[in-house]
């Protein structure tokens, strides 16, 4: 009788194992999330932005950063991403051609001047672009051809018939935004050419020196675009709207972006700008 009891008594617990073992070992319900390829030329404004809007959302927004070209072929390749933000309009250009956006979701953000970015206190004594070829100093400018900002800087020297004299100076060439702004305070380089904003990433080591404005032959903005590839349209539009409304406005402003375009022409009047999309 007690061997009876003693079976049914495991029985009824394997049953009841069996019956409840669904409810604990069902998976949680994923949170609402998406990703972000963007050029690391606003990295300090893109991370206060997502905590702000997980804050506000629930939503938690995932940034792959890089050089925009790097960050554009990765997204090409993976088939994945939910926004692509480029540091300049060349890459969002180029993202069109490959038809991976949405044309029609295109929205400007900020806009950037090239400047020069020194040590604090400038001890070279840097004041032109004419003294980045000085002999023995070390210069540092971002790639090329995957980084808006060395786009910006080789067509700069270009322009202004240095490219040669100041090319013997360049010691690092850069593979982002983020990586080249840290060169100067980490002491790689003397100078750099990059966005007018890396001074107030580092406000405590570096210095801008302005580029005579009649010398600078493009601004460059920050735009982005909803990808072909986002699972939930309406959500990745609605981080892009956020990135441009009053709720992070401020944040652009504390890192030094201009808001406008009239605001970027007090640096350079006559530049050019590219169109958009």
């Amino acid at each position: 009788m007690r061997l009876r009891t003693v079976i049914t008594f495991l029985l009824g617990a394997i049953i009841g194992a069996l019956i409840t073992a669904p409810l604990y070992l069902a998976p949680a319900t994923p949170s609402k999330s998406i990703t972000v390829f963007a050029g690391a030329a606003a990295a300090p404004v893109y991370d206060e932005a997502a905590k702000l809007f997980k804050d506000k959302y629930g939503v938690k927004v995932e940034f792959r950063l890089g050089g925009s070209g790097s960050v554009l072929s990765a997204m090409k390749i993976a088939k994945t991403g939910d926004l692509f933000i480029p540091g300049s309009p060349e890459f969002l250009l180029e993202a069109a051609k490959s038809n991976i956006l949405d044309k029609g979701s295109v929205k400007k953000l900020a806009y950037l001047v090239p400047a020069i970015i020194v040590q604090k206190g400038n001890p070279h004594n840097i004041t032109s672009l004419e003294d980045l070829s000085k002999p023995g100093l070390r210069v540092g400018i971002a790639d090329p051809i995957s980084v808006c900002i060395g786009l910006y800087a080789k067509e700069l020297l270009e322009k202004n018939g240095l490219w040669e004299s100041v090319k013997r100076n360049i010691v690092v060439y850069a593979q982002s935004c983020d990586a080249t702004a840290a060169l100067i305070p980490t002491g790689a380089v003397d100078a750099i050419i990059g966005w007018h904003v890396f001074v107030d990433w580092y406000p405590d080591k570096a210095e801008r020196v302005w580029i005579e404005p009649s010398k600078v032959p493009k601004i460059g903005y920050i735009a982005g675009a909803v990808s072909v590839f986002a699972e939930d349209k309406v959500l990745a539009k609605k981080f892009l709207d956020f990135l441009a409304s009053e709720d992070v406005a401020g944040i652009w402003a504390k890192y030094g972006y201009f808001a406008s375009e009239q605001e970027a022409r007090q640096y350079a009047p006559n530049a050019a700008i590219e169109d958009i999309i």
